[in-house]
C-alpha cells in the first residue's frame, strides 16, 4: 500500500454535539489556513460516473478497491479548480490532483479529454483514457460549507460538513445562487476524521468520550439519491 494512503472516518452529528466538541478542539487545534475570516469555506464537487453508475454500485456494494473523479473548486471561485481521483483501498483513503483552467473544465463537460494526455500526471492521463473508454460524464453537484481543524502530529484533519445540498449536474458549479436540495435533516452534519498513521492519543481521548455514529454513506451518494428522487 503507497505511504500517502490515510484513515478516514466519518460520522453524522447534531449541532449539540458539534458546539461540544468544537469547544474542545479549539485549544488542541487551529484552523486550516485557508479557511476565512469565520473559520469556513464553500466547497462544489462535481462528481463523474459512467453510464452504468460504476462508482455509486461499488460504494453501495461495499467495493474494497476503487475510485471516483470530481471537479472541484472552492467557493464557487475559478481558482483554484482541479480534476481530483479519490481511491478507497479499505478503511484507507488517497487522492490525487490536477489543476484546471476554466476553458479546459468546459472541455471535459463537452467530453474533450484529449488534452490531459499531454500531462506529465498519471492520474490525469488515466481519466482521460477511462473518461474515453467508460462514457464518463457528471452525475451530480456536491455542496457544503466546511469548517476544517488541522493538527501537524500524525497529520490530523477534522472537518465538519455543513447545510449538506445535491445540485443537479446540469447547473453551473461556479453560480453561488444554483438551485439545490438539502440532504441531511435540520440540525445535522457530517464530521470527518482524516490521519496518517495514528490518531494521536489526546484525540482519541476526545472522540472516545462520544457515541458518533459512524456514516457508512458517501455524501457523494447521498447526494446523488436526493437529486434522482427529486427529479423523478
Amino acid at each position: 500500500m503507497r505511504e500517502k494512503y490515510r484513515h478516514e472516518l466519518k460520522f453524522i452529528i447534531t449541532n449539540g454535539e458539534y458546539e461540544q466538541l468544537r469547544k474542545v478542539l479549539r485549544p488542541a487545534m487551529r484552523y486550516d489556513t485557508y479557511a476565512g475570516e469565520n473559520g469556513h469555506y464553500h466547497i462544489r464537487s462535481m462528481y463523474l460516473d459512467d453510464l452504468y453508475h460504476t462508482a455509486y454500485l461499488q460504494k453501495g456494494d461495499g467495493v474494497e478497491i476503487r475510485k471516483k473523479y470530481r471537479i472541484r473548486n472552492y467557493n464557487c471561485g475559478v481558482k483554484p479548480l482541479s480534476l481530483e481521483c479519490k481511491y478507497k483501498y479499505g478503511a484507507y483513503i488517497y487522492k490525487e490532483s490536477v489543476p484546471l483552467t476554466v476553458d479546459e473544465y468546459q472541455q471535459i463537460l463537452r467530453r474533450n479529454t484529449q488534452f490531459l494526455l499531454k500531462r506529465s500526471h498519471p492520474m490525469a492521463r488515466e481519466f482521460s483514457v477511462d473518461a474515453a473508454a467508460r462514457i464518463i460524464r457528471p452525475c451530480v453537484i456536491v455542496a457544503y460549507d466546511r469548517e476544517p481543524f488541522v493538527n501537524d502530529v500524525g497529520a490530523v484533519r477534522i472537518t465538519f460538513d455543513k447545510n449538506l445540498t445535491a445540485i443537479s449536474p446540469g447547473e453551473d458549479i461556479f453560480d453561488s445562487n444554483a438551485p439545490g436540495y438539502s440532504v441531511l435533516s435540520p440540525g445535522s452534519m457530517i464530521l470527518e476524521v482524516k490521519y496518517t498513521g495514528i490518531l494521536p492519543v489526546h484525540l482519541q481521548k476526545i472522540f472516545d468520550s462520544y457515541s458518533f455514529v459512524r456514516l457508512s454513506a458517501s455524501k457523494f451518494c447521498m447526494c446523488v439519491d436526493r437529486v434522482n428522487h427529486t427529479l423523478r
